[in-house]
């Protein structure tokens, strides 16, 4: 469906731009993704892929162009946004529970009682622990919670508030592989159901492939936008990387091969061996 007024699209980037001093990192970058879209960011270290987060969060701003979410400028004021971080040790000892972590979803970012009532944070902190399969281990300090598990929480806590977009920092990072294909599997579930979109920036696009929708992939100042099997060839991968590199299809995996700035090395497919 085509965006509209009364019906935005949960994210749109207009002739972005973002530049620090000499370098470019991407340059009239048009990007429109839908409600219930899931878009796959892919690209070497320093390619801009944590720097697009930034400016969808509000924390950086374009050089030139435009971005909105919802319909919404990126900043503080638009609660449209929900953000899941890289997965990162918790300490043994941390007694937060589970369904406090969720619950910082919706009123993190208030003083005082809470979001709209006990009642019904209650209510829709439950309800976004058992849309990830969590509420069994919701009462749980995260110190004695699985890497699995932790990330499942935040998960729920990033689709407590009913967000339009949903951006993922490489939330795979540190996770053995059944691990990431259940976090991939139970992003794109979750928001499918409550009809937000996700730009999930990864290393490895093999977990997400069986989810992905398109690919944006980014690379010294060069992009492209399109489905896994428009993006992920041999020929736009040298022509994005400018030198030789050959991308080859085992069952379901994609294996990138070749590139002295470091394609095969980005993608780790040798890391796969089931």
């Amino acid at each position: 469906m085509a965006s509209s007024a009364e019906h935005p699209a949960a994210l749109q980037l207009r002739s972005a731009t973002l530049a620090f001093g000499e370098r470019t990192l991407w340059d009239g970058l048009d990007l429109e993704v839908q409600p219930g879209e899931f878009l796959a960011v892919l690209g070497p270290n320093g390619s801009g892929k944590t720097s697009l987060l930034r400016v969808l969060l509000g924390l950086q701003p374009l050089t030139s162009g435009e971005a909105r979410i919802g319909g919404m400028p990126p900043g503080s004021r638009n609660r449209r946004i929900g953000y899941i971080p890289q997965q990162r040790s918790v300490e043994p000892t941390l007694t937060v529970r589970g369904r406090d972590l969720v619950g910082l979803g919706l009123d993190g970012h208030r003083w005082g009682i809470g979001w709209r009532g006990r009642q019904e944070r209650r209510e829709r902190v439950d309800a976004a622990l058992a849309s990830v399969d969590a509420f069994d281990f919701g009462n749980r300090p995260l110190g004695l919670l699985s890497g699995g598990e932790q990330q499942r929480l935040r998960v729920a806590q990033a689709l407590v508030g009913d967000p339009a977009l949903l951006l993922c920092d490489e939330p795979l990072l540190s996770l053995d592989l059944a691990s990431q294909r259940m976090v991939s599997q139970l992003v794109a579930g979750a928001a499918r159901r409550k009809d937000a979109a996700v730009l999930f920036v990864t290393h490895e696009i093999n977990p997400v492939l069986p989810v992905v929708d398109r690919v944006l992939y980014l690379v010294d100042g060069r992009f492209r936008v399109g489905t896994p099997d428009e993006v992920m060839t041999s020929e736009t991968l040298s022509e994005l990387y400018r030198t030789p590199v050959e991308v080859i299809r085992l069952a379901d995996r994609i294996v990138v091969v070749g590139g002295e700035n470091g394609a095969a090395a980005h993608h780790h497919p040798l890391e796969e061996t089931t």
